[in-house]
């Protein structure tokens, strides 16, 4: 395109492999091709200009993609001629949209917003004007269709920048998000009977198993503590809070300690290195930025057949909670997943560790010159700082060289065990996927147990 309008245009694109939705990549196919003209088009000058401004003939358009915080962000960045803010106050004034002296005191972020309104870009004058504005509102439309959104920045003479954010996934989820181990989980609506309140006077033991009586039919009880492998939660009052949950004919309820509420979820896939999570099909984001992970219902009544087979589940007591005052010890899990962080830190907190995570090794870093740990445990491959050099730099500092340090790696591959070592890891562990207690293991053969 920049070739057709006589003006040579160099795009480069950052993070291509960014893993998103099929889904959601066809949705953005038509705003960012929208985008990427607009640039072309209204953006980046003819070279003449260009050079007479300082700048090198041929233009730049930088798009950048990658993950944050669950979603997908992505930043397309001109280095073209930006926009000419007063003469965006003169449309707007002219077009009666807002009192001239009103659009005098407006900021940048207040008057670029206009030209997102719907017909503000279609005369001839706008698109003059801002050198901006073709199809905006179209493009803004698709992607709230997304449950995305979008923001534009500039500065005059040195280009614009948009800045998208939208789910890694179209998929959606209503559940109902409940507290099990001072943890949130969610199970999905469809699978769920009901909810309801049962006394201690309403379990009855039959054949060794606790039921209670609802409708005309006794209904399998089991702690939801049990299933999820979480510490038991102290219990608030003298019934128990019960999801009924179904799959075809079949009825359980499950104990939780608390209701938090219905939710419409974004379901975010466990990352593919864990291989398949017993009991969990996925996880999301609460409005709080917390993690939840969303409870396989068929898994989950598998392990309640298991467990009743060999005889193993346990009987619901409201005891006190856990002991108190003991001090744990204390592990940093540095991991650039968040699934991968999520689950390490929910299987360790478990077993009575204090677990605290970073997104990477420079995110870990920090943590560990600020803050005293008995354990670090770090993946390989990470932005901004690897695991390598994490832990290079661990045994270099003389506080910190005394630490014991175990390398993760989901790839198993021989020179990451090497240079793992060799850097000063204690530990090495391959590990596909959380079926096991290899890691549980490693770590107390390390630091031992939970309780220091």
């Amino acid at each position: 395109r920049g070739r057709s309008r006589e003006k040579p245009v160099r795009l480069v694109v950052e993070g291509e492999k960014t893993q998103v939705d099929r889904d959601v990549l066809e949705k953005l196919e038509a705003p960012l091709t929208h985008l990427l003209r607009n640039a072309v088009d209204h953006g980046i000058e003819l070279p003449e200009r260009r050079l007479l401004a300082g700048k090198p003939a041929e233009g730049l358009v930088r798009l950048r993609a990658s993950h944050q915080a669950g979603m997908l962000s992505l930043e397309l960045i001109d280095d073209g001629a930006g926009i000419d803010l007063e003469r965006l106050r003169g449309s707007i004034v002219e077009r009666a949209l807002s009192p001239a002296d009103t659009v005098a005191r407006m900021s940048e972020a207040e008057l670029l917003t206009f030209l997102f309104l719907p017909g503000f870009s279609l005369r001839d004058k706008v698109t003059e004007v801002s050198g901006r504005g073709v199809g905006l509102d179209a493009v803004q439309h698709m992607i709230r269709e997304l449950r995305g959104s979008i923001e534009l920045s500039q500065q005059p003479g040195q280009g614009c920048r948009f800045h998208l954010q939208v789910p890694l996934t179209l998929s959606v989820v209503r559940s109902l998000v409940v507290e099990v181990g001072g943890e949130a989980y969610a199970f999905p609506l469809a699978h769920i009977e009901r909810t309801l309140d049962v006394t201690a006077e309403q379990i009855v033991q039959i054949e060794g198993r606790q039921h209670f009586w609802h409708e005309g039919r006794h209904i399998g009880l089991v702690a939801a503590s049990q299933l999820l492998n979480r510490p038991l939660g102290q219990s608030d009052g003298s019934s128990l809070r019960v999801v009924v949950i179904r799959e075809r004919e079949q009825l359980y309820g499950v104990a939780v300690e608390r209701l938090v509420g219905e939710r419409v979820l974004v379901v975010m896939p466990l990352d593919p290195r864990l291989g398949k999570v017993q009991d969990i099909s996925s996880g999301a984001l609460l409005d709080d930025g917390s993690v939840v992970l969303i409870v396989d219902v068929e898994d989950l009544l598998r392990s309640v057949d298991k467990l009743l087979s060999t005889g193993s589940l346990e009987r619901i007591e409201r005891g006190s909670g856990g002991t108190r005052g003991v001090a744990h010890k204390r592990i940093l899990v540095v991991d650039d997943s968040l699934t991968v962080r999520e689950l390490q830190r929910k299987l360790l907190s478990h077993r009575g560790y204090d677990v605290a995570v970073a997104v990477d090794g420079m995110d870990g870093w920090n943590a560990l010159r600020s803050e005293d740990f008995d354990l670090l445990i770090t993946d390989i491959d990470m932005p901004r700082m690897d695991g390598i050099e994490l832990v290079t730099l661990v045994r270099r500092d003389q506080r910190l060289q005394g630490l014991p340090v175990m390398v993760v790696s989901y790839k198993d591959r021989e020179e990451d065990r090497r240079r793992g070592l060799d850097a000063g890891a204690d530990y090495y562990l391959a590990k596909a996927s959380f079926h096991d207690d290899a890691l549980l293991d490693a770590v107390v053969e390390l630091i031992g147990g939970a309780q220091g």
